[in-house]
């Protein structure tokens, strides 16, 4: 078997569809040997090729056009004639991005419908054909991958795609993402790095508006006034550079409320930095609305460290018992959430312990395997 992935993604490993498609070609590669994979890679004029790409995987480059058309094009023609030139027996595009026509049978990762289902993110005639472009390419694909059973549903009502066509494999989490400290030198570094306080209330994640950043915020109003200062919450990952109907005005919200003292930006977080970010935290609170599987709290948990969420979507399947789930519209419930788990030593030491044991349910090995038997099911190579 010859499996083509669409490598879009493969240089974003801070995006989740960049960290899946890293880990499940790294792990096929280790996984089935006798499996030939090739990355079809699409590369600006002058742009540097794929970084980290495992020994033995196959690198295919595509030059690319700048800007939105230069990606629809790959994606409906640089990859399907890719596709061609290599021979490859399975296409695969791990996510939301298939071609209309495929040379090979195609297999595409639908993480989530959330461009669909947001309104804010169907604003504009080119939003609008690009979401009817890729959702006909999908129905028409011959099997697609979710990564959970709210995601699956959404793609039954929504795509009108047929129950047997559609199979759930959940995400991983790596070894580095554990309760135990790293070395307390490399650590202290990271703590320097990032300024880091004592204590904190942590959200890691993007910024758009289905993140629901904005009742997180509202929350600590609350929890400041219970908490105060000692306890403040930090915001990582890449700041939204305005404000628009996809990005509300953070800042402007934080001065509103009065939550300048208590709540501090810090900025894009490197990958090997994370799992002390997560350990050293008190809470790790991530209240999103719509979230195809959600790896922040799953690294959190893997982490020991306690979760709050928000109660939709697929973050109660990845959180199970081990952390709190909250209706994302509860602003009250959510500062509740975390107060408790601030306060209370007992709650927060059972939730330590339970989110590894959920935390262990969920490996790229198994990835890895259930993405290999479908795609051997879809070639008829079983």
């Amino acid at each position: 078997m010859h499996v083509a992935l669409n490598a879009t993604f493969w240089d974003r490993p801070h995006t989740g569809s960049g960290q899946y498609t890293r880990q499940l070609v790294t792990h096929l590669h280790r996984l089935a040997p006798d499996v030939t994979l090739t990355l079809v890679y699409p590369q600006l004029p002058g742009g540097p090729p794929p970084e980290g790409v495992p020994d033995d995987v196959g690198v295919h480059i595509v030059p690319l056009r700048p800007g939105h058309v230069g990606k629809v094009l790959f994606e409906q023609r640089g990859f399907p004639d890719a596709c061609r030139r290599l021979g490859a027996t399975l296409a695969h595009v791990p996510y939301f991005g298939p071609p209309l026509r495929s040379p090979a049978p195609l297999v595409v990762t639908v993480h989530d419908l959330t461009t669909l289902l947001v309104p804010e993110y169907r604003h504009g005639l080119g939003a609008r054909l690009y979401n009817a472009l890729v959702s006909a390419a999908a129905r028409g694909a011959d099997h697609i991958l979710t990564d959970s059973q709210a995601s699956r549903a959404d793609i039954l009502t929504h795509l009108g795609v047929a129950e047997p066509d559609v199979t759930v494999v959940y995400l991983g989490v790596g070894p580095e993402y554990t309760p135990r400290a790293g070395n307390s030198l490399v650590d202290m570094a990271v703590r320097r790095k990032y300024d880091l306080p004592d204590f904190y209330v942590l959200y890691l994640g993007g910024y758009e508006t289905h993140k629901n950043v904005v009742t997180l915020l509202n929350a600590y109003t609350y929890v400041a006034g219970a908490l105060g200062e000692e306890y403040p919450l930090l915001l990582a990952g890449r700041k939204p550079d305005g404000t628009s109907a996809a990005f509300p005005d953070y800042d402007g919200l934080i001065e509103r409320a009065g939550l300048s003292r208590f709540v501090r930006w810090i900025g894009y977080v490197d990958e090997a930095d994370k799992p002390l970010l997560y350990r050293s935290a008190e809470v790790f609170a991530f209240p999103s609305r719509h979230e195809g599987f959600g790896l922040p709290p799953l690294e959190a948990m893997a982490c020991g460290t306690p979760v709050v969420v928000g109660d939709s979507g697929s973050l109660p399947e990845v959180i199970g018992p081990a952390g709190f789930a909250i209706d994302p519209d509860d602003v009250r419930g959510m500062a509740g959430a975390i107060i408790a788990l601030v306060m209370d030593e007992q709650q927060a030491a059972d939730l330590r312990r339970a989110g590894p044991q959920q935390a262990a349910q969920f490996t790229w090995e198994r990835t890895a395997k259930e993405t290999l038997d479908v795609y051997r099911r879809v070639t008829g190579d079983e």
